[in-house]
């Protein structure tokens, strides 16, 4: 068989775009392979949202010229072919985010499929997670024009899939072993707008492209069910109720971006300190368990140092359970650039850093207030006999915070057990197998 190198890079958006093209070659009859040696071809998918990323894109693809010599490039960063050709113009080809049919068109020229897929039965789909867990796409690009960000020129806008496909494959994740899935988008909540909501038939139901109908019919699969990249419409409030009954976790990823009004509508987003506060408040009046995750970027052009101490107070009063934070990158295309007032770099590394501290001191306090509380946690991995490290409803994988667990030695990799915790500290719990 002819054997495929892949490398995937950017976030779990681009990891599902991954996994769809290595499931397609497959079904073709491709192999993959774990080196660069041994591989006939080299795919790289990319990111290209921030400079970073473009850079390390672009490493990787010299990386495997050089190792490989026969590369095709696809991704966010094949949206700028221009960008690619003009570092590397020995690629074979170019496709951007979501082009599956054009990255098989290329692979097929270059390295001709080696059977007939239609005298083979169709293999499962190939996941690049562990089994236990998987991220599943309600759709892709984004209406929003956000002046820090480029995604809806190199994904471009809104477009949902219809519930019943979301759902079929929701089925087939959990069939197979599956214990969580990780609702992604761009935008979730403003899944289905683009359909108009429209109806499709889930077995004999008709089941509507709206967030909170379908996940009251995926509720009934049994896995936990995560939503990630959550824009804060008014509108999410009525997904609370799923999570009080316990269809949904109690969890949701929400990029604020930042605190201070006049910050915020330079980037273009909506909210601000007392907004941000009122809609926090209002969420946990319905769900006082509630594990809110949220995004920063510090540094953005303008930020003052009052603008800053806003955020910091955000953070003290607003007590998110976990946190991440960007120094402001220039992205090329980003209206964003523009704008007057930049920031100096020592003087954006040095705010971050103020942050992190600030937000490990509140992720700190709220940990204390679990010590002596029973919770389940989903083993990810066990380290060695009698201790597993897993997760509870507030982390998502692979971004932070773990529980260190002390087991009987008869827990497996997938399980959910109720777990006591007895020690607190910033982005870990401890505790005992109850």
């Amino acid at each position: 068989m002819a054997k495929i190198g892949f490398v995937s890079l950017g976030c779990p958006k681009a990891l599902v775009d991954s996994e769809q093209i290595l499931s397609r070659l497959k079904a073709l009859g491709y192999e993959t392979s774990p080196s660069y040696q041994e591989a006939e071809l080299v795919i790289v998918n990319t990111c290209g949202f921030i400079n970073e990323a473009v850079e390390e894109s672009l490493e990787a693809i010299g990386e495997a010229l050089r190792e490989n010599g026969r590369v095709i490039v696809t991704g966010c960063l094949g949206a700028r072919p221009e960008k690619i050709r003009e570092n590397h113009p020995e690629v074979l080809e170019v496709t951007g985010p979501g082009e599956v049919e054009r990255v098989l068109e290329a692979v097929q020229r270059v390295l001709p499929a080696p059977r007939d897929p239609f005298l083979d039965l169709i293999p499962p789909q190939v996941k690049l997670t562990p089994r236990h867990y998987a991220y599943l796409k309600l759709s892709e690009g984004c209406d929003h024009r956000c002046s820090f960000c480029i995604i809806p020129k190199l994904r471009g806008p809104l477009r949902s899939r219809d519930a019943a496909d979301v759902l079929a494959e929701a089925a087939r994740l959990v069939a197979t072993g599956t214990k969580e899935l990780l609702l992604i988008a761009q935008d979730l909540s403003a899944y289905g707008v683009d359909l108009g909501h429209r109806a499709s038939f889930w077995g004999d139901r008709l089941v509507r492209a709206e967030l909170k109908d379908l996940l009251a019919h995926m509720a009934e699969l049994g896995a936990w069910i995560r939503l990630h990249y959550v824009y804060p419409y008014p509108h999410v409030k009525d997904l609370l109720p799923l999570m009080a009954e316990g269809k949904v976790l109690p969890y949701l990823d929400v990029p604020l971006q930042h605190a201070s009004e006049r910050i915020l509508r330079r980037m273009r987003r909506p909210g601000g300190y007392q907004s941000h506060l009122k809609t926090l408040k209002a969420w946990r009046e319905v769900v006082p368990e509630l594990a809110v995750r949220s995004t920063f970027i510090v540094g953005f052009p303008g930020e003052t140092e009052e603008d800053f101490r806003i955020l910091l107070d955000f953070l003290e009063e607003a007590e998110l359970d976990r946190v991440g934070v960007f120094a402001y990158s220039p992205v090329e295309g980003a209206e964003a650039n523009r704008l007057e007032g930049h920031v100096p770099e020592e003087v954006k590394e040095e705010r971050k850093a103020r942050l992190l501290e600030v937000q490990a001191r509140v992720s700190l306090r709220k940990n204390r207030r679990f010590v002596g509380k029973t919770l389940e946690v989903l083993v990810d991995d066990l380290l060695e006999p009698g201790l597993a490290v897993g997760r509870t409803y507030r982390d998502s994988p692979g971004i932070d915070g773990v529980v260190y667990v002390e087991t009987d030695g008869t827990v497996r990799v997938g399980d959910r057990i109720p777990v006591r915790i007895t020690q607190a500290e910033v982005y870990d719990l401890r505790g005992v197998q109850v």
